[in-house]
């Protein structure tokens, strides 16, 4: 299955006999999906239907949605609904008479939605359903060359992410090499401290030695980290490869894939080894980088 990035953008025009119309779809990465609808004035009932249709196409990401309505030059009335503006001042009368607020200005008034109404061109009942259909027509032409657009970029951050997880895999598997000389180091460390003890004339007990010896490595021993990194990168590769809305999951598995290299630098008890956990972080950060955007 494709793979769709939550960045996008895409325009679509339409039109009939006494108006043009264009939708402009702009999207980027967001943890849901958030639908801004930007329609011009009479035309706010098609809101619903609108993000009806977004949603059924996107799954996250915030999408603006704007709509720029182009019409002939019908002359058309404007008025003030009255009782939109009574009904208001009926609620704010116990307000205004005790001084809470001010009386209102007519201008104030009007920028409340719904109280100035611009008259649409006196259309017939089926020329003005047809008109919202074709509208909502050239809304699904959009949103396809927005898909298609995501899925492009989504596509291209699939490679990345591929190749930042194969690396991820070749680091664990030099991390291992490295891990299987650190009880060696840690013999050599102690080995090294025991002779200037002894210098110093001080008794070493050898037994006891030889359990702190045990002791560090046991704590410095990283298999796990190293084993739950390789299955991590095995089940990412393997989800980009599915495809889909994967995007959650992959999130998750970057916060595990930095788990595991934060416990392994911790534990990291040669100097060679931390270098390359340091190295594993930046890798994985990259790889977050990337996924952050996958839909």
């Amino acid at each position: 299955m494709p793979i769709a990035s939550m960045t996008g953008f895409a325009t679509a025009q339409g039109g009939d006999d006494l108006a043009r119309w264009s939708w402009e779809l702009r999207s980027v990465n967001g943890r849901n999906l958030d639908i801004r609808c930007r329609l011009p004035v009479g035309y706010e009932g098609l809101e619903p239907r609108v993000r009806k249709t977004v949603a059924a196409l996107l799954s996250r990401g915030h999408v603006t949605v704007g709509l720029t309505i182009e019409k002939s030059q019908t002359p058309r009335r404007v008025f003030i609904d009255e009782t939109l503006i009574d009904a208001i001042l009926e609620s704010a009368r116990p307000y205004i008479d005790d001084g809470r607020v001010a009386a209102p200005r007519l201008d104030g008034l009007l920028r409340i939605n719904g109280t100035l109404v611009i008259e649409e061109e006196n259309l017939p009942t089926d020329v003005r359903t047809a008109r919202g259909a074709a509208i909502i027509e050239s809304l699904e032409s959009c949103l396809a060359a927005m898909l298609e657009f995501r899925q492009r970029e989504g596509e291209d951050l699939r490679a990345l992410a591929v190749a930042h997880v194969r690396r991820i895999a070749g680091l664990a598997g030099t991390a291992r090499d490295l891990a299987a000389c650190q009880p060696q180091a840690l013999r050599q460390r102690l080995g090294n401290r025991l002779a200037e003890a002894l210098d110093a004339g001080a008794a070493i007990d050898s037994e006891r030695l030889e359990q702190e010896i045990a002791h560090l490595a046991l704590k410095a021993d990283v298999t796990e980290e190293l084993d739950r990194l390789e299955a991590h990168a095995t089940a990412t590769v393997a989800l980009l490869e599915k495809g889909g809305v994967i995007g959650r999951k992959l999130d998750f598995l970057a916060q595990e894939f930095a788990r595991e290299a934060n416990t392994l630098c911790a534990k990291s008890a040669d100097l060679e080894l931390t270098r390359l956990g340091i190295d594993l972080k930046s890798t994985i950060d990259q790889l977050r980088e990337q996924i952050q955007n996958i839909e």
